[in-house]
């Protein structure tokens, strides 16, 4: 059973937060959203986990834009 423990820290520690933001946005609770992906991708082949690095890159993108904008109030 530490096994598990372990992967599943890792896999919690270094997960990009898609399934949370996207809880966070909907108010609904982010293991629900897990489990959702995690059945959606055995049922239809993994099609997901594409949309699922879709979203990870777009969120990094957008994070990165807004850090590296200057304001007026920066000068």
């Amino acid at each position: 059973m530490p096994q598990v423990d372990t992967f599943k820290f890792l896999v919690e520690s270094n997960a990009f937060g898609v399934c949370e933001r996207i809880g966070e946005r909907l108010k609904m609770p982010v293991k629900n959203i897990r489990l959702f992906f995690i059945y959606a991708s055995c049922m239809t082949i993994g099609s997901p986990i594409i949309i699922y690095m879709i979203l990870a890159f777009w969120m990094k993108m957008k994070d990165y834009v807004r850090s590296s904008r200057t304001t007026v109030w920066d000068l």
